[in-house]
């Protein structure tokens, strides 16, 4: 009894070692891994691409190239969960302290309520930040993304300035070598469609009698952009919008609808089988366009556009809105992970070259002043014309409201402006009223 007793202490004592030394261990490991961090040893951070096989693709060749030179970093390449969204997982990660050191896809209004928490770092106040945007020849794209606080927090990488597509070969047939500018003559355009083909419309988009937020950027923001020569809709705190330009946006869907030009119903690509003569397109569209529609020929079946302007404003000065997205650091990231993060992306994006092929592997216009200049995109552009004008116009692209309340906001640009204009249940001058007293309520 006595020698299984002793055993048996014996044992438990062993297993107290055991557990104390691995404990032991384990600590001292994590406070060597710590030191040689610290020491720019080994710095390992983790970064979240896109939900898109194609960009996760470019970012890990772009941190296997980089970790050749770079001996001292350890980069995992993982894509963002997406369930319910892509917001949503990064704010999950954030609250259970799971967040990567770096993630792209994050747009300005979202990366605002990022700010607004403290979830992620100013950019501009690491080392290199204006070398950076000298470099990669943005000064003028990154200017509008700036935050009210005059901080950068997004460093955008692609930016698709929004165009409107026109049926050039059913213009043709109307009379028109090139697509209405100004308002007015959009409406003759379109009733010549009429009288020719009844059964034809100029638009085709069932969102405009919906609220869904995200689609106003690719109707309201569009011409609303235009229509004020980019002035902001909301900063910090207060709504800035350009009232008589927002009124005159408004009329223009008020008279577009009026005359019948809208088809609100949902359709299966109206503007490919020629239901509709105008679209809002991206340049996401063009390789569904080969794949599906090869008809589709640039400057033969059609032809792209900024958004048209009120009567009396300069065509030439027109504005529109800029689908973009960017990198952002994280808060909860150590100094050295940040900093690693950082040089990471300053050696991506010092280099042409690495735009280049992130243009082609994706088909999203690198953020950049000089994209449609510098030669390094030159024979690229020309073998794929149809997105030299979004190359062209990025410097004329607004980005989405910077205000973490942008969700609501834009539904309420929809439920009290838009959406009732087009259904023809408020004027224009009331609606616009009605919206700004709601914007103005969520600001407060």
């Amino acid at each position: 009894m006595k020698k299984k007793g002793f055993a048996k202490l014996i044992a438990l004592l062993l297993a107290a070692v055991l557990i104390v030394t691995g404990c032991q261990g384990q600590n001292g490991n994590q406070e060597k891994n710590a030191k040689d961090d610290e020491a720019g040893k080994v710095v390992q951070f983790e970064f979240w691409a896109a939900p898109n096989p194609t960009q996760q693709a470019f970012w890990k060749k772009m941190a296997e190239a980089y970790m050749k030179e770079n001996k001292n970093v350890k980069i995992k390449v993982t894509p963002m969960p997406e369930s319910p969204t892509s917001e949503a997982g990064i704010q999950s990660a954030i609250a259970s302290g799971k967040a990567p050191a770096v993630s792209e896809n994050i747009s300005r209004g979202f990366a605002a309520q990022l700010a607004a928490s403290r979830a992620i770092v100013p950019l501009d106040e690491f080392e290199g930040f204006d070398e950076l945007i000298d470099k990669r020849q943005m000064k003028e794209t990154i200017s509008s993304w700036k935050f009210a606080d005059n901080h950068q927090y997004v460093l955008p990488i692609y930016s698709n300035a929004m165009l409107f597509g026109w049926r050039i070969d059913i213009l043709k047939e109307l009379g028109y070598d090139a697509p209405p500018k100004t308002y007015s003559e959009v409406i003759e355009v379109g009733k010549k469609l009429k009288e020719k083909y009844p059964d034809k419309f100029l638009w085709a988009r069932a969102d405009l009698v919906k609220p869904t937020w995200w689609a106003r950027w690719f109707d309201f923001f569009m011409l609303y952009n235009a229509a004020s020569n980019g002035n902001n809709f909301i900063k910090g705190n207060k709504f800035i919008a350009d009232d008589e330009a927002g009124v005159k946006t408004l009329q223009f869907f008020n008279d577009l609808s009026k005359n019948k030009l809208l088809l609100t119903r949902e359709a299966t690509d109206p503007f490919e089988t020629g239901t509709s003569i105008m679209v809002d397109l991206g340049p996401w569209t063009f390789p569904y366009w080969a794949e599906k529609f090869p008809e589709m020929k640039f400057n033969e079946t059609y032809v792209l556009s900024l958004p048209p302007v009120p009567d009396g404003v300069d065509p030439a000065n027109s504005k529109t809105f800029a689908d973009t997205k960017g990198l952002v650091i994280y808060a909860s990231a150590s100094k050295e992970q940040q900093q690693a993060a950082f040089d990471f992306i300053k050696w991506v994006f010092s280099d042409a070259k690495n735009d280049l092929a992130w243009f082609k592997q994706t088909n999203l216009p690198p953020a950049r002043d000089d994209l449609s200049t510098n030669e390094a995109f030159a024979s690229y552009l020309e073998e794929n014309p149809q997105l030299k004008q979004y190359a062209e116009n990025i410097p004329n692209a607004i980005p989405p409201v910077d205000n973490e309340k942008t969700v609501e906001i834009q539904e309420l640009i929809g439920k009290e402006a838009l959406n009732p204009v087009v259904k023809g249940q408020k004027d224009p001058e009331t609606a616009w009223k009605d919206m700004k007293k709601a914007v103005n309520g969520v600001l407060k």
